[in-house]
């Protein structure tokens, strides 16, 4: 009798075991291939609970949402022979979990055969189109020139037009490498280039044609302002020159009409008394004439001392 609770014991336990064996949950981020001896017995992509023959069936789990994948920078030849390191990225998800499992059976495998599908796609997408093609989308012009740089940078975008541009580029790669992704279930939802840069060779001389292009800036900058420091310093001379002269004519014409006011007061005083007016001027000699130290050996009949001739003290 105590036998028989123990068998019970065992027989539930042993339903429990197998239950939790038959029993599995999908998440809504998972899609489900179920599997016997390695044979696909079906799929489940709905999220929610399922079942499956215990010990015998096995559950494989794989991604339901977008994946992403990184390719490796490589070293690239544009169509203009200009050497570039090209990085791309994708996105892409499994659309038919039964292929997928069949052929690449996990996302590591998937990887790498997206590694074999897309960098070569890249590469001949790159190689096919000119470096600008690669960089613009569109011939819109650029709102972001420095100063002085005007006129280079529109003999450099002048010569050619965009014409298929590095969005097109990449829905190329995309439709060029999805029918080689189709028998493996996967779906590529997007490619995009992440970076496009010189590689060290090219980018020397890409630093030298900017500095070159910096000196040319610079010299142009100096000539313009040698010409209009010049301009200025010419225009100051000319104005000083005119000031100069206005200034001259002004003090000749006042100078002039003081002589001549001068002459005319003399020849008033002169015409109204003309023995005080010679007087007056006598006297003037004598003061600027005469000091200490001045001595006159003169004729008693002088005309230089007439005014004193007959003076005598009170």
């Amino acid at each position: 009798m105590k036998s028989k609770p123990m068998m019970l014991l065992i027989a539930a336990l042993a339903l429990l075991l197998v239950g939790y064996a038959s029993a599995f949950v999908v998440d809504e981020r998972e899609q489900v291939v179920v599997t016997m001896f390695g044979k696909v017995a079906r799929i489940k992509i709905e999220s929610g609970l399922g079942f499956k023959i215990p010990f015998l069936e096995k559950v494989n789990y794989f991604p339901k949402n977008l994946q992403e994948w990184d390719g490796d920078p490589g070293q690239i030849p544009t169509l203009d022979k200009t050497y570039i390191w090209v990085d791309a990225f994708a996105r892409w998800k499994i659309i038919d979990p039964v292929k997928f499992f069949q052929t690449v059976h996990d996302t590591l495998g998937a990887l790498g055969r997206l590694d074999d599908i897309i960098d070569p796609a890249v590469r001949n997408f790159i190689t096919s189109y000119r470096l600008i093609e690669t960089v613009r989308k569109s011939n819109r012009e650029l709102d972001t020139l420095e100063i002085g740089m005007e006129d280079i940078k529109k003999d450099q975008t002048a010569s050619y037009k965009i014409i298929t541009g590095r969005e097109k580029i990449t829905k190329g790669i995309l439709k060029q490498a999805q029918p080689k992704l189709d028998k493996f279930g996967i779906q590529l939802v997007d490619v995009k280039i992440k970076r496009i840069n010189y590689v060290e060779q090219v980018q020397k001389s890409v630093f030298g044609r900017m500095i070159a292009e910096r000196k040319q800036i610079a010299e142009k900058f100096r000539s313009e302002g040698k010409g209009e420091a010049n301009k200025i310093i010419g225009e100051k001379d000319r104005d000083l020159k005119e000031i100069s002269s206005g200034a001259y004519k002004t003090a000749q014409e006042l100078m002039g009409k003081a002589d001549a006011e001068a002459a005319r007061i003399y020849a008033e005083a002169y015409s109204a008394d003309p023995e005080f007016y010679s007087f007056i001027r006598t006297l003037e000699i004598y003061r600027d004439s005469f000091d200490n130290d001045t001595a006159l050996v003169l004729s008693t009949d002088s005309e230089f001392l007439k005014y004193f001739k007959g003076y005598a003290e009170p």
